[in-house]
């Protein structure tokens, strides 16, 4: 064909309304999760969609309208919509174009993002839902950090904040047969109960169920807990089936480095330090300097936490390393609280996935964990009588 007919075919099918480069697209799923502060929906498509989204007044409705898409399995029913969503439906305005109508329940607010293709997953369109209320989670990231050596003033038992690490669209490692994020809210899950059940001990979950916080918001909720040490719980993943064993993180020396940049970009909006001391009216230096220091204290506190606690794995399993390893984990980026991950096994080795899932193993890990935490209390702040 000639160039000058290629052209000619090219403004025939404008002009009729069609696009030589547009792809159709198919809304594979609509998976959702519910969290304390939000719904989130995601729709999984298999070409890079072309949408438009807005809100309509009287009733409250959120409206997606995908171009040339189609949608591959039915909308879910109003029982899994969660608070905010009264129900969805779906339909065709016009010819190519499909329509997913979200009935507002309460008044809402809403964030959209559109995800790249990753992993196994493709193109997914992500709408979050929180109450209009909802304070965002920038807002509360400046919170009071203690100053090395000062005792803590709270009143009552000592908190250990858990946090089960994935959750919702986010599934962790993957095994044969299993998720991360489901074993590991069951272990955390378990060791709550362990803690909660000792003299002078109690714990807090950072989720409850399958659904996704940011890693910023579990150090934000920690703080607002007021935590005396957080654990991290997690299951490793490996290209390799044979990798095997438990491990314990600590916060490395470069993560800890960034984290008090940070907290220095912000310090005119931080809070008191505890003891009352501001870092909001102190020059950068000073500033930096009870930071580091702060940081620093909490660096050695946390690995001496994991060491404990590692000790006590090496007694039911395996070990991957038998050091606490250092990361920038950003969930270990807390100031002035103790923090650990703890890697419990490899979920893509067959033999610690069965482990994994596992009521008697899981026990065991929470045992393990449990144990560590009384013999890091007992020997580092003499608090605790270990038996």
């Amino acid at each position: 064909m000639k160039p000058l007919s290629i052209i000619k075919l090219a403004l025939l099918l404008i002009l009729l309304g069609f696009s030589v480069s547009a792809k159709s697209s198919t809304v594979e799923d609509i998976r959702m999760w519910h969290a304390p502060e939000r719904s989130r929906f995601v729709f999984d498509i298999d070409a890079k969609p072309d949408y438009q989204v807005y809100t309509l007044k009287s009733p409250d409705r959120l409206v997606v309208d995908l171009e040339r898409s189609v949608l591959g399995r039915p909308m879910p029913p109003p029982d899994k919509l969660g608070p905010y969503v009264g129900k969805m439906r779906s339909g065709n305005p016009k010819p190519n174009t499909l329509r997913v109508v979200f009935e507002i329940a309460k008044p809402i607010r809403y964030e959209l993002q559109l995800l790249k293709p990753f992993d196994r997953y493709q193109y997914r369109l992500v709408i979050d839902f929180y109450d209009e209320n909802h304070v965002q989670e920038q807002a509360s990231v400046s919170a009071d950090i203690a100053v090395p050596g000062q005792q803590r003033k709270r009143m009552g038992d000592i908190l250990v904040v858990i946090d089960a690490g994935h959750g919702g669209e986010d599934p962790g490692a993957v095994g044969k047969r299993s998720y991360e994020k489901t074993i590991v809210l069951s272990v955390a899950k378990k060791l709550k109960k362990m803690l909660d059940q000792e003299s002078g001990l109690r714990a807090e979950l950072t989720r409850t169920g399958d659904y996704y916080i940011s890693l910023r918001r579990r150090i934000i909720m920690a703080r607002n807990m007021n935590a005396d040490l957080f654990v991290s719980v997690h299951a490793d993943g490996h290209h390799n089936t044979r990798a095997q064993g438990a491990s314990v993180y600590a916060l490395s020396r470069r993560g800890a480095t960034s984290e008090t940049a940070r907290w220095l970009a912000d310090k005119e909006n931080s809070a008191d330090l505890a003891g009352g001391v501001s870092i909001s009216d102190k020059d950068d230096l000073l500033a930096e300097v009870l930071l580091d220091l702060s940081m620093t204290k909490t660096v050695s506190e946390s690995i001496s936490f994991g060491r404990e606690v590692l000790d006590e794995l090496m007694k039911i399993g395996k070990i991957h390393s038998k050091r606490v390893e250092q990361a920038g984990f950003a969930v270990l980026k807390s100031p002035d609280i103790p923090s650990i991950l703890v890697e419990t096994a490899y979920i893509t080795n067959p033999a610690e996935e069965k482990l994994l899932g596992t009521h008697s193993h899981q026990t065991k890990l929470a045992t393990a964990i449990t144990n560590g935490i009384k013999r890091y209390l007992r020997k580092n702040h003499g608090i605790y009588a270990y038996q």
